[in-house]
């Protein structure tokens, strides 16, 4: 087929089938300059055209383009180039099979960006001048091809560059990663070099789910060991890139499995079931493994309070407690179900690492390069992070932003963005000392700030108890799986197979939208207003506003799990036995037995606050009789007054200190800052 029968064609299915989109065009343009055409629409028309489109792309492009300036007149089309851009190729597989098959053919791939890099002028046409000679003359310049340095007229290395008489194109170098969900077990996620030319640049941002259509180029050596062995790297020249607008990657489901879910769902076992799936080798911790059920369905997504602002529907969920008992096995069982998933630990992370990190970089040539971190690459599933406690406070400050508004801000090195990182954590975390006291508050036995704790929906103590009976049970359980253990491991246990449950739970996401029914409502709103009240009567502060849209999100999962689009009032009372049992074992004080959800918030409940304002009282009355407040004698006030004791002064007189509120003057003796 020569050249003119393709111009011919692309011209009678330009005028038949994108009249509209061309005449956009030409309203728009040069602000618009690309008009992007279906694959599949073009395809079925002409079949010839669009195999040979795949197999020489450039050619092709180049003839649609010549048939698109023949139809219409583009003003000043040098400098502002007219392009047609095909979408919806069909798609090549995976990052990590291109090959050598591959290289000058037309691919499609889909992928995270990973990084991205700024914006530089790529030379497409040069007016070479002779400094010598005088002589001047236009040079075509070609993919990967070196300036002449040789002048025609006069034979000598004397050409140079008119850079201002020249003409250039934005040009910009991304990184496409394997997008997680489709990355085999243990295998690393492959990534590939973007071109970005012309009005492409700066159409993507790290952490963007892509479909991306280009051709497969080979890249010059780099080093003198590539040169000498003639190795080539490749990377993609990009033709179209059109971001996938989803919070997962869709998992294929066929007529018999959503057959299969359905049946499932009328199942009147199905919680237990689900429950039971979830880490089914650990023996017992039946509300944690709820819990964590309900993240992996998450709320009702989509929802806007009245000024446009956002509401969160994933739900994050952090597991402290003693080490060995399951903390980590639970993480990882997430990680087997969850459509979409990052694990990191502890030490292992840093800030941007979680976040977005701004670096120079290769991409640009030594420029800044905005670098997206697991936070943003699993936006749409779940993170999950061990070791949570042994991350270093500066990193764990990213969190806050994550956790509640669901983006990341980044201002460095003069580039101000905002990423969306729309991810579930689940964490985990090691008590300070090594044990879990009950006894205790979480901010004195975990290095992690109360204003980052609160943005957990539901915080989960899991203790190593001394009992003969549950520990009997637990030692039969571990050996009877170890002695039945068989290649497919905990897949024999579960009562629903992970691969089957990660399609139950895509279909759910993807489907199943619950509203809050009047009588849910009404079961919330009265839960919450019995703890206000009770608050209120005791001076605690047992529930906040943040809580109780937790239990809404609950409650939202647990109709969603049922496959239900309407949140029932046996969902608010599931959301509310969860919320239960997480304050009676980690939001009660101890010596009073009342609810303070100040054990999370401000890291002490109420007894101690207010015995730290007691002993501050004191010495401020002890120091305007005697100027210092005496160690004895405010030990003395602190038991006649308040009935202290004396370590539990001598406790609170140290952690004053330590918070600046109070001054050791020497000899025992203190005063107020």
């Amino acid at each position: 087929m020569d050249d003119e029968t393709i111009i011919t064609k692309f011209k009678d299915f330009f005028t038949i089938h994108y009249s509209d989109e061309v005449r956009e065009l030409l309203i728009s343009y040069p602000k618009k300059r690309s008009l992007e055409i279906d694959f599949t629409l073009f395809e079925p028309v002409e079949r010839e055209v669009a195999q040979l489109l795949l197999e020489k792309p450039d050619e092709v492009i180049h003839l649609a383009e010549s048939a698109l300036l023949q139809l219409h007149t583009f003003n000043n089309v040098e400098k502002h180039p007219v392009h047609v851009r095909f979408y919806n190729v069909p798609e090549t597989g995976l990052i990590e099979n291109l090959g050598s098959s591959n290289i000058g053919s037309l691919v499609s791939i889909k992928g995270v960006i990973t990084r991205r890099g700024d914006v530089m002028h790529k030379l497409k046409k040069a007016l070479m001048e002779c400094v010598l000679c005088h002589n001047v003359f236009e040079y075509e310049v070609k993919e990967g091809e070196d300036l002449p340095k040789r002048c025609p007229t006069c034979k000598k290395n004397s050409l140079v560059l008119k850079e201002e008489h020249s003409l250039f194109i934005d040009f910009q170098k991304a990184e496409i990663q394997e997008l997680l969900e489709r990355v085999k077990g243990g295998t690393p996620a492959a990534r590939i070099e973007l071109r970005l030319e012309d009005d492409l640049v700066n159409a993507i941002i790290p952490g963007d789910n892509v479909e991306v259509v280009g051709v497969l180029r080979l890249k010059k050596p780099q080093n003198t060991r590539t040169k000498k062995e003639q190795l080539f790297s490749h990377y993609i020249d990009v033709v179209s890139v059109r971001t996938l607008r989803r919070d997962f990657e869709k998992i294929e489901l066929s007529a018999e499995d959503e057959r299969r879910i359905k049946e499932l769902a009328k199942d009147p076992l199905l919680t237990e079931k689900i429950i039971n799936s979830i880490a089914p080798a650990i023996y017992g911790y039946r509300e944690v493994k709820y819990a964590i059920a309900l993240q992996l369905f998450g709320g009702t997504k989509g929802k806007q309070m009245k000024k446009r602002v956002p509401i969160r529907d994933d739900i994050h969920l952090l597991l402290i407690g003693d080490p060995g008992i399951a903390k980590t096995r639970f993480l990882q069982s997430v990680m087997e179900i969850a459509p979409k998933k990052v694990y990191v630990s502890g030490k292992s992370v840093s800030g941007v690492g979680l976040t977005v990190s701004v670096e120079r970089d290769e991409l640009s040539g030594g420029g800044w390069t905005l670098k997206a971190g697991a936070l943003v690459l699993a936006s749409g599933g779940i993170a999950a992070i061990d070791e949570f406690d042994k991350i270093d406070d500066d990193d764990r400050a990213a969190l806050h932003e994550v956790m509640e508004s669901q983006t990341v801000s980044v201002a460095k090195a003069g580039i101000v963005a905002k990423f969306r990182a729309k991810t579930a954590i689940l964490a985990a975390a090691n008590p300070r000392f090594g044990r879990f006291n009950p006894n205790k508050s979480l901010a004195e036995q975990f290095d992690i700030p109360p204003s980052l704790l609160s943005r957990f929906d539901l915080i989960f103590p899991i203790v190593d108890k001394l009992d003969v009976k549950k520990d009997e049970m637990l030692a039969s359980h571990i050996l009877n799986a170890h002695q039945e253990a068989m290649s497919a491991g905990d897949e024999q246990e579960s009562p629903i197979p992970p691969d089957f449950l990660r399609k139950y739970i895509a279909y759910a996401r993807r489907n199943i939208h619950p509203k809050l029914s009047d009588a849910a409502k009404e079961k919330i709103k009265a839960y919450y207003l019995r703890l206000r009240k009770m608050g209120a009567e005791t001076g605690s502060v047992p529930i906040t506003p943040r809580y109780l849209e937790g239990l809404v999100r609950l409650a939202e999962a647990n109709a969603k799990m049922r496959l239900s689009n309407v949140v029932e009032e046996k969902d608010a009372e599931v959301a509310i036995t969860l919320m239960d049992y997480v304050m009676d074992q980690i939001m009660t004080d101890k010596e009073t037995g009342i609810k303070d959800i100040r054990m999370i918030e401000v890291g002490k409940p109420l007894s101690q606050i207010q015995k730290m304002e007691a002993i501050v009282e004191i010495i401020k009355e002890l120091s305007k009789k005697y100027d210092l407040a005496e160690r004895e004698k405010i030990i003395e006030r602190a038991k006649e007054d308040y009935n202290m004791s004396e370590r539990e002064v001598e406790r609170i007189l140290e952690e004053l200190k330590k918070n600046g509120e109070i001054f050791d003057a020497g000899g025992g003796k203190f005063h107020l800052v």
